[in-house]
């Protein structure tokens, strides 16, 4: 590919109005092999110069952030069409980096141990950061998505070049300028903006990716990172599922189930997108359920009142469409939604609830990434945990049961990473813990809990003898 052909003018939907009301140019592949080759010169003065003063300086930006607050909460809510949550995002991001700034200490700290097999041999454990990092991040939560692991690798000693969603691109503008207004910071961070084959050039730039997005784009970022023999960590979809067990209490469960699938219009990886209910439950539930859908209303008219926000990817409508035409096809119903409304150029569908589904469905099998509440009824708590594990994905997961010991023993046998018992979409809301993806929906270590910094870090060893060494008579042939 030739620098030209990368290096074009890209256009931006505002999703409110459906206009293509943005423009901006894309990064063009001298530019990111130059940005690359100068995070990488600066790299190593920012790995020496220790974690307090990398804290220290990624604290600075904060402040220089939150000089730029309204603009970057502006830009999000023309990025995305919502408001409130873009403003939450805004904070979301600081709390991510107060976390890892407290964590990231301990988490660098250095170890020793004596061998087992050689007591006189102490273990120093060291770790080499990589020196770049490409971030590759969505559309759906553009501002925290674009850091979630830059801030950790930051921290770790590690540069960093971010290449934000071209669907979500105004809100990389003052965020580069609160960058630029730390000198130190700007040594080792900078924004690449552009589309996919930005990001496709940008891998042939690092030493390591971190990707958030979709499986397709999630397989070929993997296997041009194989061929490159570099680290790709990818956290992808989802089909996550929710399960109510025989005599849960109905309420709360729809209220957190209702949350959970349509939060962010349910453009989020970690929404719940199927949800099995025990038969003797079942037509109480969807009852419950629509009530509360119906109340959750569209912010079209004004977007400062409403739940639900429009579908920021116009192209995701034609996703949700083809979805519902299938199961409707196949013999399902709606109880409440189940159109996609086009307002002034916008794109819009009320929650919407579904029953009578099965997994011959598409609605039921593939990630939706829509406000979709298809419900299916089970006979068993075995049933309901083959159908949860009857997937391609592996995300996270609910499980709602009239005691605690039943949801438990239920949640430890459906294949996910991260799993809520009596509530939903936890993932999104603690950290603390590591947590696997299973299947499709991502490959490597944990970007929550520790590993989230670490993976960033090469592991060395350093045998310290001091003791005898060992004669090379030991390993004599000769009988002794």
């Amino acid at each position: 590919m030739n620098d030209d052909a990368l290096e074009r003018q890209i256009e931006a939907r505002n999703p409110r109005t459906g206009q293509l009301d943005y423009q901006f140019t894309a990064a063009s592949k001298s530019a990111i092999k130059a940005a690359t080759e100068r995070l990488r010169k600066n790299q190593s003065k920012w790995r020496d110069a220790g974690i307090e003063h990398r804290i220290a300086v990624i604290k600075r930006w904060q402040a220089a952030m939150h000089l730029e607050r309204t603009a970057i909460v502006g830009a999000l809510q023309q990025d995305t069409g919502r408001i409130m949550l873009a403003d939450q995002e805004f904070e979301g991001l600081h709390r991510s980096i107060d976390r890892w700034c407290s964590q990231a200490p301990a988490l660098l700290a250095p170890s020793k141990q004596a061998a087992v097999a050689m007591p006189n041999v102490e273990i120093h454990g060291a770790t080499s950061p990589y020196q770049v990092l490409g971030a590759i991040s969505p559309w759906n939560f553009p501002l925290l998505l674009s850091f979630i692991d830059v801030i950790p690798a930051l921290l770790a000693g590690c540069s960093a070049v971010i290449k934000p969603s071209e669907v979500t691109p105004r809100f990389a503008v003052p965020i580069a300028r609160s960058i630029a207004a730390v000198e130190e910071l700007a040594a080792v961070l900078t924004i690449m903006p552009g589309d996919g084959l930005t990001g496709q050039a940008l891998i042939d730039s690092v030493d390591v990716v971190a990707f958030t997005g979709s499986v397709a784009t999630g397989k070929k970022v993997a296997i041009a990172a194989a061929q490159k023999f570099i680290p790709a960590y990818l956290e992808l979809g989802g089909k996550d599922p929710a399960i109510v067990l025989e005599g849960a209490d109905l309420d709360r469960a729809t209220t957190a189930i209702l949350r959970a699938s349509i939060v962010a219009t349910g453009q989020a990886c970690q929404s719940l997108e199927r949800l099995y209910v025990a038969q003797a439950d079942h037509d109480e539930f969807i009852q419950l359920l629509t009530e509360k859908a119906m109340a959750a209303t569209l912010t079209k008219d004004d977007p400062n009142k409403g739940i639900v926000g429009p579908l920021i990817f116009s192209l995701q409508a034609a996703v949700i469409q083809q979805h519902l035409d299938d199961a409707l096809q196949k013999g399902a119903i709606i109880y409440c939604g189940g159109k996609i409304e086009d307002h002034r150029g916008a794109k819009w569908i009320a929650p919407t609830v579904l029953g009578n589904v099965d997994h011959s469905m598409l609605i039921m099998t593939e990630e939706t990434f829509g406000p979709i509440m298809p419900v299916m009824a089970f006979c068993s708590p075995e049933q309901a945990v083959a159908l949860a594990n009857d997937t391609s994905y592996g995300l996270s997961a609910a499980v709602f049961g009239k005691d605690e010991e039943s949801a438990l023993s239920v949640a430890k046998q459906i294949n996910a990473g991260g799993i809520s018992i009596n509530d939903a979409g936890l993932t999104s809301m603690v950290f603390e813990t590591e947590k696997s993806a299973f299947g499709y929906s991502g490959m490597g270590p944990s970007r929550v809990g520790g590993s989230g910094l670490t993976r960033f870090l090469r592991q060395k060893s350093l045998y310290v003898n001091r003791g005898d060494v060992l004669p090379v008579t030991i390993f004599s042939e000769q009988p002794k």
